[in-house]
């Protein structure tokens, strides 16, 4: 039940931060949501032997933390879900990648480069991704998604799925609390009674996902989320998106980091 609490606090949390005053909340959505576009889509266009080129790619997400006022720690275990996936994976490359690379004696498999390779860019994508909902909210990610032309109906979808899961974990703290009440010395839930759990999780489901509905309609749902007025685009935000598809084209294009060690060891 405490897990429960907590996933429900943990979804409230990024609401709560995007509640904030800083320089990048004030940023227009729209902005934010295309230099993240362009942000994953330099990171995913990497090598999957590239290591070294990621690196400068860090500078974003660390930057926009710092001017954002954002605490680490939350953000991070929110990466962690993610990290099993990632693990899976890339820890069959050192397997079935039989190139190798030779390091002060010792021959490698270039397995491991890309095993490297795919954790660095889930960690940046993924941090990206909560960043721009923590900065941005779901509202006003939603407006800058119908900017975009994105068809209302995905976005109403992505919406009402981010608002409502929390309902759908509240109706589960129920079931599990009604079966605690008839089981209290049981530790968990026994297998045989998971169908019948599950189905009335579903029933329950439906019925509360009609009454919300009904509720809607009465307070003049038509299919259209609004979200309020839409912010004007400024100099500043056109600033922001400007220098930052620039540093990313640059990262892509150069390898800063061999760049600045050719430099700084006299070889250029």
């Amino acid at each position: 039940m405490s897990n429960m609490i907590n996933t429900m606090f943990d979804l409230r949390l990024l609401d709560d931060l995007a509640c904030k005053d800083t320089v990048v909340h004030r940023l227009h959505p729209f902005v934010k949501l295309l230099t993240t576009v362009i942000y994953l889509t330099v990171v995913v266009s990497f090598d999957k032997y590239e290591v070294a080129g990621l690196l400068p790619l860090l500078f974003f997400p660390v930057l926009i933390i710092n001017l954002a006022e954002l605490p680490l720690v939350p953000l991070v275990k929110r990466m962690l879900p993610a990290a099993p996936l990632v693990l899976g994976i890339g820890i069959l490359n050192p397997v079935f990648d039989h190139q190798v690379f030779v390091v002060g004696g010792l021959t490698l498999s270039m397995g491991w480069i890309t095993f490297i390779s795919v954790c660095l860019k889930c960690l940046l994508t993924v941090i990206a991704a909560l960043l721009l909902i923590a900065t941005t909210g779901m509202d006003n990610l939603a407006t800058a998604l119908r900017m975009l032309r994105i068809p209302k109906l995905f976005v109403l979808q992505l919406l009402l799925t981010y608002r409502y899961i929390s309902v759908l974990l509240e109706e589960v703290s129920l079931i599990w609390r009604a079966y605690s009440l008839r089981a209290p010395r049981q530790k968990g839930i026994q297998w045989k009674v998971w169908g019948p759990l599950i189905g009335q999780l579903i029933l329950r489901t439906f019925d509360r996902a009609q009454r919300v509905y009904q509720a809607m309609c009465l307070r003049g749902f038509t299919g259209e989320y609004n979200t309020g007025s839409q912010k004007r685009l400024a100099l500043w935000d056109l600033a922001y998106l400007a220098g930052w598809s620039l540093f990313f084209t640059l990262a892509r294009i150069y390898n800063i980091p061999e760049l600045t060690g050719s430099l700084l060891t006299g070889v250029i």
